[in-house]
């Protein structure tokens, strides 16, 4: 007969406390294979090797949800992905407290000289207090990654959004080009244009973001952290300014809009990508489906800036606006990219998944199982010459 183990008993071999035994059980990261009449509860010795992952994982830096969707999905090379980003999140810290402690002994040693620049001290207590970001900056980059890769795996027209966005873009008179918003790079990941004697500039208002593009592109690219709504570029700088998918975005339209008329030269070219109402909307669909709760983004993105809306407010801005549709659709047939991809999403959805998501991937194999998934995509890009 196998060993059952009480909470107590499982607490101590995990070296945590009982309280926290209960609390995994309340949110459904770690569940008793027996449960007695007089209430107490039992765990296997497999119960015992997950413990002992949730506590490595947690000690590492995860968050619980991140640790219950690995733990799900037993999936090694997912697991190895994470790993991989949770090592360049701590290289990345490891530097940062480097840096910190620069700082704090330069501080100390005008301590003693009672000369203390106040200046410096602000700036220490700022880095000190960036390490939160750092974390949330690669999270998002994460994020972004797996949304990416769900149309890289199963879009059907062969030639990839961001190569046929960078096809549009006239290069023969663009020396110096401008991108708000530029994530982690992937529009210029297999450029081919001739880099010499150009000036591309790749900006975005995540620290973590760059740093993950510079790491993937090289320093063939210019890199600057940016609000798009103060570019710090004078008036006429750029023959070029891209913004993908990125102005639905943005809190303030209309400033970010200004700003990018600013910087471009009067025969300048602005190319700005939207999605349309039905992009994506059988996923939608299908997690409402499995719980009417669930919402995917939480706002409506295609109706602050959009496909339907987008001509209207770029011609305040441009002369000629052209809208060209990338024409493509999703044929899905795996679960696992399927539920990354939502549980990645901007919405209230991890509110509901994270009790149930042996039940939502059980569901979404049901639903492969009936046939391959159709997404509707519903994108493309406005070119916008002669500046009003």
């Amino acid at each position: 007969m196998k060993a059952l183990y009480t909470t107590g008993q499982l607490a101590k071999q995990a070296n945590v406390s009982d309280r926290t035994i209960r609390y995994y059980d309340q949110i459904g990261l770690l569940k008793p294979m027996q449960v007695a009449k007089n209430g107490y509860h039992y765990y296997s010795d497999q119960d015992v090797i997950k413990i002992q992952k949730i506590s490595a994982l947690k000690y590492l830096g995860f968050t619980l949800d991140e640790i219950k969707m690995l733990i799900a999905q037993e999936d090694p090379e997912r697991i190895s992905e994470t790993l991989k980003t949770q090592i360049y999140l701590l290289d990345q810290k490891i530097n940062h407290m480097k840096s910190l402690k620069q700082a704090l002994s330069q501080v100390y040693a005008k301590w003693r000289e009672e000369t203390i620049d106040w200046n410096q001290l602000q700036q220490m207590i700022n880095r000190n207090a960036m390490d939160d970001q750092i974390k949330e900056h690669y999270r998002t980059a994460n994020h972004l990654n797996i949304r990416i890769r769900l149309h890289e795996l199963f879009s059907q027209n062969l030639i990839g959004w961001f190569p046929w966005l960078l096809s549009h873009i006239d290069f023969q008179h663009v020396y110096r080009l401008l991108e708000i918003g530029c994530g982690n790079g992937s529009l210029w990941k297999n450029c081919k244009i001739d880099m010499r004697n150009r000036e591309i500039f790749l900006s975005d208002i995540s620290e973590g973001m760059l740093e993950t593009a510079r790491k993937t592109l090289g320093e063939e690219f210019s890199y600057m952290l940016i609000d798009a709504q103060s570019i710090p570029f004078k008036q006429a700088y750029f023959d070029a300014v891209v913004a993908n998918h990125v102005l639905f975005y943005v809190p303030h339209i209309e400033k970010v809009m200004q700003e990018m008329h600013r910087v471009l030269k009067p025969e300048g070219i602005g190319y700005f990508s939207a999605y349309g109402r039905r992009h994506m909307m059988e996923i939608q669909e299908l997690v409402k489906e499995f719980d009417d709760r669930i919402c995917l983004s939480d706002q409506n993105l295609s109706e602050r800036f959009g496909i339907d809306n987008g001509a209207s407010i770029l011609s305040q801005y441009f002369q000629k606006v052209e809208f060209h549709r990338y024409e493509d659709t999703l044929e899905i047939d795996e679960v696992k990219p399927l539920l990354e991809y939502i549980v990645s999403c901007h919405g209230n959805q991890n509110m509901y998944l994270n009790d149930r998501l042996e039940e939502f991937q059980f569901f979404l194999k049901q639903k492969i199982l009936q046939g391959t998934l159709h997404v509707t995509k519903d994108a493309g890009v406005f070119i916008c010459k002669g500046k009003k």
